[in-house]
């Protein structure tokens, strides 16, 4: 994993083949991590609340979610993420996902925000 650890870190949705993303209110997420579990919160955009679980080997995280829409209703899926490292030090996750009772492929990208909250931060 390259000493990289989710713990703590927000992303906002830059892109996604599922929907348009909302420059002004993007998606954001937030990871915790430990011992290759992950977990976190979605909330923004089109989405109400969501929640996440899964697992993490070397820099690929594959979860399950469940979210409430905004419009109504409900959306639930499983995603495959790669983490990757900008020159900037800050972290992408490439994401290919799929909707509950929708096989088609869609891929998002989520770039981190530097926020000052992780732990074990200086």
């Amino acid at each position: 994993m390259g000493g990289v650890n989710l713990n703590g870190r927000k992303f906002v949705m830059v892109s996604s083949t599922a929907s348009t993303v909302n420059r002004d209110s993007p998606t954001e997420f937030l990871y915790w991590e430990e011992d290759g579990v992950v977990w976190g919160s979605y909330t923004g955009d089109t989405v109400t609340f969501g929640r996440f679980v899964g697992t993490r080997d070397d820099d690929v995280v594959s979860i399950s979610y469940a979210h409430a829409l905004k419009a109504g209703g409900k959306a639930g899926g499983r995603s495959s993420s790669r983490v990757e490292t900008g020159d900037d030090g800050l972290l992408r996750l490439v994401e290919e996902f799929t909707f509950d009772g929708d096989d088609t492929p869609h891929v998002s990208v989520c770039a981190e925000v530097q926020t000052g909250v992780r732990t074990g931060g200086a």
